[in-house]
């Protein structure tokens, strides 16, 4: 059952081949003797009571496509009943009073939960190794990293522990982590699924998305997680669309602008010749290689690494001590109690993170730092759109190499950094994209660790791209390899 797709796990509960408490139960036991690491809360009576419910639903024939398929959420997004922790000690035990509507809306379309997933502290990471408790072990290699921040989704869905997963994207953390665990994950536009309820990083930048195995089974979670929120302020106030209407159509004449600033020094050689092959096959497929340029695809990183800092800086101050979380057991005074809990509360590379967001904020350098960035920033859309002009979707690598060894990178957070050069540019001008599996990497070490391929779009573009990646993997085999 674990290595069916979305598409037909709904066609077997439809027709009562099986039910929503037999499949809950399934992954639930799979969960149970996996290794990896991926989960942070499981609760088999809470699963298996959603799962009643679906069957009940089903029986009265009152579903939709997507009750009585089991799904895990990313734990930055809060949970009435499962703990909402972050990946963070300051929140070690919290459980939230209400849920994300992300959560919420995927309740409403009868998906049952299997619990939280491991993710970096408050998604703050490249690698899932700075979890408070404890690094995520990538499913095809348990010495390498899963990627992050998203880490524990991927690896869960990789390993076939859940169906589906949420996560998050703030410069890379679905697409990379898709990217090192072989399967599909899709960012879409800013403001397309509501924050209401995800615990924020930074609020410019943060943006929820399906992973799974295949585009087509990101579609589905698309249609049932997007939407406007009235509680969410930058939420997009747009109709509903169905983003599995273009699935099927051809894709001749698609125009594929290949940045030529993703292929340079330091893009390892197996990752660029997977990459490339994945290109001549949308050629095979009728489409036309633009060569395009992204002039200031370097400058992405400082940008990145200025304003998101910045934002959580700001965004992480509610973290105190005084009104929820954890908080310092031995303090002389209230200023004591604020440095002490948020000493301890907090990882290095979150200390690291509002540090440097406090002092680009800090009086006499907001215009030479933030200031600055932000007006860089909107350079870096403007060449998302002059690229638009000459093709329709945008390909390359998602990351350099590889994923790499667990500990590698552990103590160089600016190594971490450079790992997100070809996805903070997407990011930071708001636009969809998406990472599907195009192969492994080359050698004895590497062999068995996966390579995605990079999909870029217009704002709002989401439909076309799952299209674009649905027709690949209607042609080739990546998608369905799994470490088992």
């Amino acid at each position: 059952m674990h290595t069916h797709s979305l598409k037909q796990l709904s066609a077997m509960l439809q027709s009562k081949q099986i039910s929503a408490t037999e499949l809950a139960t399934h992954y639930l036991n799979r969960i149970e003797a996996s290794n990896l690491n991926a989960f942070m809360h499981v609760d088999r009576s809470l699963t298996l009571a959603q799962a009643n419910a679906a069957d009940q639903a089903l029986a009265a024939g009152d579903a939709t496509a997507l009750t009585g398929i089991p799904i895990a959420h990313k734990d930055i997004f809060v949970t009435r009943d499962w703990r909402s922790t972050a990946g963070s000690r300051m929140l070690e035990n919290y459980v939230s009073p209400f849920d994300a509507t992300v959560v919420t809306l995927f309740k409403q379309a009868g998906m049952v939960t299997l619990g939280k997933l491991n993710c970096d502290e408050f998604a703050m990471g490249s690698g899932n190794e700075n979890s408070y408790f404890g690094a995520v072990k990538n499913p095809w290699d348990t010495s390498a990293v899963p990627g992050g921040s998203s880490g524990g989704s991927a690896a869960a869905i990789a390993a076939r522990l859940t169906p589906a997963a949420t996560g998050t994207d703030t410069g890379g953390s679905i697409r990379q982590p898709a990217a090192f665990c072989g399967v599909t994950g899709i960012k879409p536009t800013y403001g397309s699924v509501s924050r209401y309820g995800m615990i924020a990083f930074a609020s410019s930048l943060d943006q929820g998305g399906p992973m799974a195995q295949t585009a087509e089974d990101c579609s589905w979670l698309l249609n049932a997680m997007t939407g406007f929120d009235e509680k969410d302020s930058t939420s997009v106030q747009r109709d509903k669309e169905d983003f599995s209407r273009q699935l099927n159509q051809d894709i001749k004449g698609l125009r594929i602008g290949v940045p030529r600033e993703f292929f340079g020094t330091g893009l390892a050689s197996d990752v660029e010749q997977a990459v490339r092959t994945a290109l001549a096959e949308y050629e095979k497929l009728g489409a036309t290689l633009v060569d395009i340029s992204l002039p200031k695809t370097e400058l992405s990183i400082p940008v990145y690494y200025i304003i998101a800092p910045a934002e959580a800086s700001s965004n992480l101050s509610r973290f105190d001590g005084v009104r929820y979380g954890h908080r310092a057991a031995d303090y002389k005074d209230l200023n004591d109690m604020y440095r002490k809990t948020r000493t301890e509360g907090f990882g290095d590379e979150v200390k690291r993170r509002i540090l440097t967001g406090a002092y680009v904020l800090s009086h006499g350098y907001y215009d030479a730092y933030y200031l600055q960035a932000q007006k860089i920033r909107r350079l870096i859309a403007q060449d998302f759109q002059a690229a638009f002009a000459q093709c329709d979707v945008i390909m390359g690598p998602v990351a350099p190499t590889v994923a790499w060894d667990l500990g590698d990178k552990s103590d160089d957070p600016v190594a971490n950094y450079l790992a997100d050069i070809f996805t903070l540019s997407t990011s930071l001008a708001g636009l969809p994209g998406m990472s599907i599996p195009c192969g492994f990497g080359q050698g004895e070490k590497n062999s068995n660790r996966p390579v995605g391929l990079q999909i870029i779009g217009n704002y709002f573009s989401e439909a076309k791209l799952l299209n674009v990646a649905h027709q690949y993997q209607q042609a080739t085999n990546w998608h369905t390899k799994s470490p088992e």
